[in-house]
């Protein structure tokens, strides 16, 4: 009996020692862990299965452009019940309102939620509800737009109308909670809250909105206002992030007015370039390489800024057209080796070169296959040497990029669209890759799908 119990174990000690070992990963913020849009995973499947790839279960849920995060086994995501009709709404515009359905606002009833479901089953573990009547533009009205953070043993969760909740992960009790239009005289943007929270330290950095307060940050363990800075007409909706440039921790937000770089730890300013977002539509966050950031919005707007040594100023290096950039607008470019990559206005894909914007090629094979369409958007996630790209219209693409051209390796379609909008309809919520899982909900329901290269 001894003998065989050695003899397992050495077999087992062989097995350890010769097979790679490879952790599993959350992803519990927007755009994973890192807030870089990488997933850093390996012994993920290089072709999807020709019936698709495993479906590990489907749970139902209201609907919303939030995207799940997954920390510590379970899966936290936002949505919208009891909503009603735009149709028959109380308009919120003296006069008639806008011609244009894109900026016309009405006073929408209906209840948010944070949902914690299971990870392993999609069970629901536990939810929690408030009352909030949308006073959005109505054609967006569905829900919810931020991604939940989880921080340990707390998930700080954001709603459409800036209510800001910081909720015990395990439980759903709140911890504390803060409302933006109370607080801080928040006049709602016409697309809602949407800038997701950001962790750092003991901070929890939002975007908010106002007179020296388009970003706060709150004592992440009590809600306490730790510092307020920056003033915008518009606080716009691209998330906080953090980047140490040239030796320097900074804070870049992109709001209506421009970017600003500060620091995380007092609020004070270093410095401001004048890169403005067409009707304050600062989406995607901007993106560093080496020591410049890139930047998109609507309008074909781009930008590429230089950081100086100093890591205390910058300029323009230079500004998008037509001609040169990308004007992504609900997606984050990804840069590689100095490359930009990023789906464009009308879901029109591009390759771009950092230095100077020149585009080196453009596509619609991963959004559309062949024409431009109204709002045309691509996800991109960078794993390994190769990319993983979620379109509008619920595929999941498997492709290699490069300076030389798009190729695609193998698709699948994982969700329904379900979102009507400027005629077509489609999915608008960014993925979570966890755990060899891809996570993805449209407004009727949420999915796990397994992609370990062992199916």
């Amino acid at each position: 009996m001894h003998l065989v119990k050695y003899v397992a174990h050495v077999i087992l000690a062989c097995l350890l020692i010769s097979t790679p070992f490879t952790e599993a990963a959350d992803w519990n913020q927007w755009l994973g862990n890192a807030r870089d849009g990488i997933w850093r995973e390996s012994n993920i499947l290089t072709n999807f299965p020709e019936d698709g790839p495993k479906l590990l279960w489907k749970s139902p849920i209201g609907s919303g452009y939030s995207g799940p995060s997954i920390a510590n086994g379970k899966v936290y995501v936002m949505d919208r019940i009891q909503g009603g009709d735009p149709r028959t709404a109380k308009d919120l515009h003296d006069g008639n309102p806008p011609k244009n359905y894109n900026f016309v606002r009405k006073l929408i009833p209906g209840k948010e939620r944070l949902l914690c479901l299971e990870e392993k089953t999609g069970k629901i573990l536990w939810s929690h509800q408030w009352d909030c009547p949308y006073t959005t533009v109505a054609a967006y009205a569905i829900g919810p737009r931020v991604t939940p953070t989880v921080d340990g043993d707390r998930v700080y969760a954001l709603g459409a109308e800036g209510h800001f909740f910081c909720f015990d992960s395990q439980t759903g009790a709140i911890i504390w909670q803060r409302d933006f239009k109370d607080d801080y005289e928040l006049t709602i943007p016409e697309w809602g809250t949407a800038a997701h929270p950001l962790i750092d330290g003991d901070h929890v950095i939002s975007i908010v909105g106002g007179e020296e307060s388009t970003v706060v940050a709150f004592n992440k363990h009590t809600g306490e206002e730790i510092w307020s800075a920056l003033t915008s007409k518009q606080p716009g909706y691209c998330p906080p992030i953090i980047y140490t440039i040239n030796g320097v921790r900074q804070l870049i937000i992109w709001h209506g007015d421009g970017l600003q770089s500060i620091d995380p730890k007092t609020g004070d300013l270093f410095w401001t370039v004048d890169v403005i977002p067409t009707y304050a539509m600062s989406i995607g966050h901007p993106v560093l390489y080496e020591n410049k950031l890139y930047m998109m919005a609507w309008a074909r707007v781009s930008a590429c800024v230089e950081v100086a040594d100093s890591g205390k100023d910058a300029k323009l290096l230079w500004a998008g057209d037509t001609q040169r950039g990308i004007g992504g607008v609900f997606c984050t470019a990804v840069i590689d080796k100095g490359f930009i990559y990023a789906c464009g206005i009308g879901g029109r894909y591009t390759c771009a070169k950092l230095e100077d914007g020149t585009k080196q090629w453009t596509t619609y094979k991963p959004s559309t296959g062949q024409r431009p369409a109204a709002w045309g958007n691509v996800f991109t996630i960078k794993h390994q040497d190769r990319y993983f790209l979620a379109n509008d219209l619920g595929d999941l693409i498997i492709a290699k990029l490069s300076p030389d051209g798009y190729e695609e390796i193998s698709r699948t379609n994982l969700i329904e669209p379900t979102h009507w909008v400027a005629g077509r309809t489609l999915v608008w919520s960014h993925p979570a890759f966890a755990n060899r899982c891809v996570y993805i909900r449209n407004d009727k329901e949420i999915r796990c799908y397994y992609l370990g290269s062992d199916q």
